[in-house]
């Protein structure tokens, strides 16, 4: 809802649109206590708010760009895509406590519903235990300051959009500890056909996120990889240029497989491509080949 009336207001300022908000509960909210990963993974938090589109009840979708699929219905497209906000990851601990990551006791438990945190948690600090955390941020923090867990780890966005960013404890360095594909980003969804939508919301549109999470997202669809499966992956933009990191990870956290190039911010497709063949022929194929024939549900430690 904070995201949506960020566009709102944005749209009312620089468009002179008149925007109404409306609430739409996704799976994903249904089902807050269930993995990503039994409830289905990718669409959980769209798939509602696309079929609100499509019916006609709404004219634009705001979402985190993170939980978009790379596959969209050809009806539906992303028509502008804001200024990202910080891509990383934080760790957030109970109030007061100022440790990092590396200063954590052994044995701490580290709360996470996402694979790819947990995996990378666990390669970075094999000695600590993940535990499965879903809910939203405020759900989750009640839960860390009641002791259900020792440390969150979350996005670094979405606790600065409420404000709530001084409970950070570490911003986790970014192409070490690579976030999800488009995290930071937000998408704005609209029908293909609704020409007025269109022209309302291309402005709101960044270039340079624009062509970095291009990147990002095609790297996904190259490995076949959903957008809840532990890959990390992050494009800086800077004049001109594109630099990509991207890493696949062993749900166990026993084998990172990384890898980086640099190319044409007009070309992210190519960019994507080149670090998806380095990828793969460093085995990130067998990782997620393993990954596809494995059930769901938290790997074995």
């Amino acid at each position: 809802m904070i995201q949506s009336r960020q566009v709102a207001a944005a749209l009312e300022a620089g468009a002179g649109a008149r925007v109404s908000l409306h609430a739409i509960r996704t799976r994903g909210d249904e089902q807050a206590d269930a993995s990503l990963a039994r409830i289905g993974g990718e669409g959980v938090f769209t798939g509602a708010l696309d079929g609100a589109l499509l019916d006609g009840e709404v004219d634009v979708a705001v979402h985190s760009l993170k939980d978009v699929p790379t596959r969209m219905t050809s009806r539906l497209c992303v028509a502008a895509t804001p200024a990202r906000e910080d891509p990383r990851d934080a760790l957030v601990l109970p109030l007061g406590d100022e440790r990092t990551l590396a200063t954590l006791p052994a044995g701490s438990r580290i709360g996470t519903g996402s694979q790819r945190r947990a995996a990378l948690a666990r390669a970075f600090r094999p000695d600590c235990a993940v535990v499965p955390m879903r809910g939203n941020v405020d759900t989750r923090l009640v839960k860390l300051d009641r002791g259900d867990c020792d440390a969150l780890l979350l996005a670094a966005a979405g606790l600065g959009r409420m404000g709530l960013l001084n409970r950070a404890s570490e911003l986790l360095e970014r192409t070490a500890w690579l976030p999800a594909a488009g995290q930071g980003a937000l998408a704005v969804v609209v029908r293909r056909d609704d020409a007025r939508a269109r022209r309302l919301t291309a402005s709101l549109d960044d270039r340079p996120t624009r062509q970095a999470v291009r990147a990002e997202r095609e790297l996904l669809r190259l490995l076949g990889a959903g957008c809840h499966l532990p890959v990390g992956v992050l494009g800086l933009p800077y004049p001109g240029g594109l630099r990509l990191w991207a890493m696949v990870l062993s749900p166990h956290g026993r084998r990172v497989i990384r890898a980086d190039r640099t190319g044409r911010q007009a070309e992210p497709e190519r960019l994507a491509a080149e670090v998806a063949t380095v990828l793969l022929g460093r085995g990130a194929g067998e990782i997620l080949a393993e990954l596809s024939r494995a059930p769901a549900g938290p790997p074995v430690p």
